[in-house]
């Protein structure tokens, strides 16, 4: 039987970032556990990319503030490119509401060492004119904010991490797991569609997946899925590709320049829970209104509906993840319900469960604030902030 010190089950970014941490602190047989021919299948592969530490939260502010200046300078840590181009994240607001809630977030951001900015409806209006901006009254900025290529990120951490130690098992998926407090012998025994494994340490890397693991140790999980469905036009050039990740807060729209053309996203409020995976072509006409309406030139925008896809978010009920150890099943960690920032906070997440699971503490977060317990005694951390 093969015996490994960690094992990750998933190997989607935040697994991949996790085996790289670890691996870079000296725990090398780190073993990652993939059910599908390839890494990034699941949502790594369908997501939109973006990377933004203007959020509600503290803690999702501070996760952002390791993950961002990381991929800044990943190519230079782990010699592999993740294609980070800091255009920004503009939030456009429609309403004095809208601006206040800005005002609130800019405060605590600004407080916590981030360079972000207040700009008027004017400002927004002479920066980008092919906007149709004469109901918004102002905007936060950050220069920082930008986009990775989701894809190129988890490839390189996965490669950094099993040059230096990891195994990778691709096409094998976790059928059950064995769990005994026996401090003598391994904790957990993880049976696979192949060879069974022992271990002390497991991560739930599952995703939207992720419940169903944590059902293998008896663990009641509160992530669900929910479909997000993504639009790439064809080739646009009648909107500058310099722009950043455009947030209409009005409707929710947002938009940013991907290739020679423009990536279209909105969140439907009538989506409910479920693993829908196949792209809704209704969505099309839905989406290009909100995108007309917000920017008129996208009116002349060409769309291929067999390039628009579908992909899950994994949700939790405060739209914070879930990170560190099980209470109830010791050596049982959770990385799960990154509720739509997975990509973005998996740096910070690597760091954070390399550092709990080498030495049971970490300094970048309170780590406290996000662990399993808080749904069962009520310290909910809600993040209005998700797009």
């Amino acid at each position: 039987m093969r015996t490994a010190d960690v094992v990750l089950i998933g190997a989607g970014i935040v697994a991949s970032s996790i085996a790289y941490h670890l691996v870079s602190c000296g725990c090398k047989n780190v073993l990652v556990i993939e059910r599908e021919s390839a890494q990034g299948k699941g949502s790594t592969g369908k997501s939109m990319g973006g990377v933004r530490a203007q959020f509600s939260t503290s803690v999702n502010i501070q996760m952002s503030l390791y993950s961002i200046p990381f991929y800044a300078s990943f190519e230079e840590r782990l010699g592999h490119p993740c294609d980070y181009r800091p255009q920004g994240y503009l939030f456009c607001a429609t309403t004095e509401k809208h601006m206040a809630y800005l005002r609130a977030n800019y405060e605590k951001q600004v407080a916590m060492g981030l360079n972000v900015r207040l700009v008027s409806g004017d400002e927004i209006r002479n920066w980008l004119p092919l906007l149709r901006a004469d109901d918004i009254v102002g905007g936060s900025f950050c220069s920082t904010d930008g986009f990775v290529d989701p894809y190129s990120a988890m490839t390189g951490f996965m490669t950094w991490a099993t040059d230096h130690g990891a195994t990778l098992w691709k096409n094998r998926a976790v059928t059950g797991i064995k769990h005994s407090r026996n401090e003598q012998a391994a904790a957990f025994e993880v049976a696979t569609t192949r060879d069974p494994v022992s271990t002390r340490t497991i991560v739930n890397c599952a995703g939207p997946w992720a419940a169903s693991i944590a059902k293998m140790v008896g663990i009641d999980l509160p992530v669900e899925p929910l479909r997000r469905m993504l639009v790439p036009t064809e080739p646009f050039d009648q909107f500058p590709h310099t722009a950043p990740m455009i947030v209409d807060m009005s409707t929710g729209f947002h938009f940013r320049p991907e290739s020679r053309g423009f990536l279209l996203a909105w969140n439907d409020p009538e989506e409910t829970p479920g693993y829908k995976t196949d792209f809704d072509p209704g969505f099309i006409e839905k989406i290009l209104t909100r995108a007309a309406d917000r920017v008129p030139v996208f009116e002349n925008v060409e769309i291929n509906p067999k390039r628009a896809w579908a992909g899950l978010y994994e949700m939790t009920p405060d739209h914070h993840p879930i990170l560190g150890e099980s209470p109830d099943v010791p050596g049982f960690f959770f990385a799960n319900g990154f509720s739509g920032h997975g990509v973005m906070h998996a740096p910070a997440t690597g760091k954070i469960l390399s550092d709990l699971i080498l030495t049971g503490k970490t300094d970048l977060i309170d780590a406290s604030l996000l662990n399993f317990s808080r749904f069962a005694e009520g310290r909910m951390i809600h993040e209005t902030a998700v797009l």
